[in-house]
């Protein structure tokens, strides 16, 4: 697996696992906790989560899933922005790390901007370093300016900033990708396959077929294509995680990055950064 490495060193697979809508029916929580289990043991050891996914559920599943594997995994969890101030996002992060069943996050992220000063934010967040809560903290759907006026507020200590990037999201190309592989902070992608919506196009089909490769396959391993964005697709079964992990291995040749940038075009200029 190609390791990605965050700016103080720490080094994670490319390929890790999202956790978006798990935890919320009884029915499939067996199958998602083998699934992660699954992930971690054929190296996507990253693991997304989020006080939002399902008000906290996602990370309870989390929690039962990485018992007895807690050391070989990297934990990455996300607070609301109304609980980014001095005296709420301890609390948040107390409340996650319970429920995760951990004495520590790896990652915590501010899930995306909101009222509370990004100063406010940076300070919180660095406090829960200083009494070891998080190893490490970084952000979500934050847009150029938004990283701009973090680093202006002394937040340059900013680990990643996840956001919303696959084939048809490109806008970051222009200039938030850019601008955070300048400072050498990589990006986390997620919905990397929009929710299953890019898999019925013809381009993507037809270079599945090609590689032999399912388009979803295709879709992440042209997004793992960079060298600098760690990739986090959710799979709820054991199969769907085989199939995401293999997808790691897929190179695409030129022809191919071709075929679909004719089919999923960059924008020609500027566009506001998206979320879900």
């Amino acid at each position: 697996m190609r390791t990605i490495s965050f700016p103080d060193g720490a080094v994670v697979p490319a390929l890790g696992q999202g956790t978006w809508m798990m935890g919320e029916d009884a029915a499939k929580r067996a199958d998602e906790i083998a699934a992660l289990r699954e992930g971690v043991e054929l190296g996507m050891t990253l693991i997304d989560t989020a006080e939002m996914y399902g008000e906290g559920e996602a990370e309870r599943l989390v929690g039962e899933a990485v018992a007895g594997m807690r050391d070989r995994v990297f934990l990455v969890s996300k607070a609301y922005p109304q609980n980014a101030s001095h005296a709420r996002l301890r609390r948040a992060c107390e409340a996650s790390l319970e429920r995760l069943r951990t004495d520590r996050l790896d990652l915590y992220l501010l899930h995306w901007r909101g009222g509370m000063p990004l100063a406010e934010t940076i300070e919180a967040m660095e406090q829960l370093v200083e009494t070891g809560r998080i190893l490490r903290w970084g952000v979500s759907n934050l847009d150029v300016d938004d990283m701009e006026e973090l680093f202006e507020a002394g937040g340059s200590a900013c680990s990643t900033d996840q956001i919303l990037y696959n084939l048809g999201r490109r806008g970051p190309e222009h200039d938030l990708l850019p601008w955070l592989t300048e400072r050498r902070v990589p990006v986390m992608a997620y919905s990397p396959v929009e929710q299953g919506r890019l898999l019925s196009n013809p381009a993507l089909r037809d270079v599945g077929e090609r590689m032999k490769a399912a388009p979803a396959q295709v879709a992440l391993a042209w997004a793992l294509r960079r060298r600098d964005v760690i990739v986090i697709p959710k799979a709820s079964s054991i199969a769907h995680v085989r199939e995401n992990r293999a997808a790691a291995d897929l190179e695409l040749a030129s022809e191919e990055i071709d075929a679909l940038d004719r089919a999923f075009p960059r924008p020609r200029g500027r566009v506001a950064l998206e979320m879900l």
